[in-house]
């Protein structure tokens, strides 16, 4: 049995496809299960990585996790899961980890959350695989309001670039990391085909939606500002924006061969993530069923 935590999410939501289509018992993790609408098949539970005394239940004849967690708690959610796994017996993790730290010179609260979590996993004493990629495609679906309102991009560091990647990507490594040997004890790399500027990635979508789309750059403490409206904590906006300063370090456009190697396909480009998204930036937003805030690690406050 494997068990995917944030399994309603972006990358846990494909990640159960990949693995219920190869056949794997899955076992999907989520706080609100009654929403989830995963695929037959799917052994659904309640699950909180806070509450330590929610995942024994969960656990229960695991061999394997997946692991995502997010936000300033991912020290404390990822010891609590390695903790609870080696308790019930499962064998290895697989963690959802963030580029940043890989990043040697890297010291952002992103970059520190999930090099504790890490080792936190690490001390467990199970197997382990830290999958670490790059910025997400899915988090410039952030700026579909003002595409709809005002056909604008509003970013700030217009002249930083990130290889960024589409966690459909991400899901088809973990599927492998979950199900094949050679994972064990290694931290993959993952990133997009092309470091992109938030400038650049404008540019794709007004192709690829068909209208013109003016790209507006704006100063950090305004960015803030529109994180804190948004609802985040200071803690987290804060780290957010940090995220967003390291794209101007030549470490964020670092490109990796690494979805090649590990699934046998290119990693997608963002033209082609564009194009299959093209109507969430279009369409006003109806709230995907089962999605759960936090749970998603590149809807921003998200890794890099």
């Amino acid at each position: 049995m494997i068990l995917v935590t944030g399994a309603t999410g972006t990358v846990g939501r494909a990640l159960v496809g990949h693995l219920t289509a190869l056949g794997a018992p899955v076992r999907a993790a989520t706080r609100r299960p009654d929403r989830a609408r995963l695929p037959g098949g799917v052994d659904v539970v309640g699950a909180d990585l806070g509450e330590p005394d929610s995942l024994a239940a969960a656990l229960r004849g695991v061999r394997k996790v997946f692991l995502l967690s997010d936000g300033p708690d991912i020290p404390r959610h990822d010891a609590n899961l390695a903790a609870a796994a080696a308790r019930a017996g499962a064998e290895a993790v697989v963690k959802l980890s963030s580029g940043r730290a890989a990043d040697p010179d890297a010291d952002d609260p992103v970059a520190r959350w999930h090099r504790a979590g890490e080792q936190a996993v690490q001390d467990s004493g199970l197997a382990w695989t830290f999958l670490r990629p790059m910025g997400f495609m899915s988090n410039t679906l952030a700026w579909a309001g003002t595409i709809r309102a005002a056909r604008t991009v509003r970013a700030p560091f217009a002249a930083g670039r990130v290889s960024v990647i589409d966690p459909a990507d991400i899901a088809a490594v973990a599927a492998r990391a979950l199900t094949e040997p050679g994972h064990d004890g290694r931290a993959h790399l993952l990133t997009g085909p092309q470091a992109l500027t938030p400038g650049e990635m404008t540019t794709i979508l007004a192709d690829v939606l068909g209208t013109p789309l003016a790209f507006t750059e704006i100063p950090p403490h305004a960015a803030r500002r529109a994180l804190l409206d948004h609802g985040l904590r200071p803690e987290t906006a804060d780290a957010v924006m940090a995220l967003r300063a390291a794209s101007l370090e030549p470490f964020a456009a670092t490109i990796t061969p690494a979805v090649q190697q590990l699934t046998g396909r290119a990693a997608t480009p963002f033209r082609a993530w564009a194009e299959r998204h093209r109507e969430q930036f279009t369409e006003e937003p109806g709230g995907e069923p089962g999605g759960e805030p936090g749970a998603e690690p590149g809807a921003e406050p998200g890794r890099g």
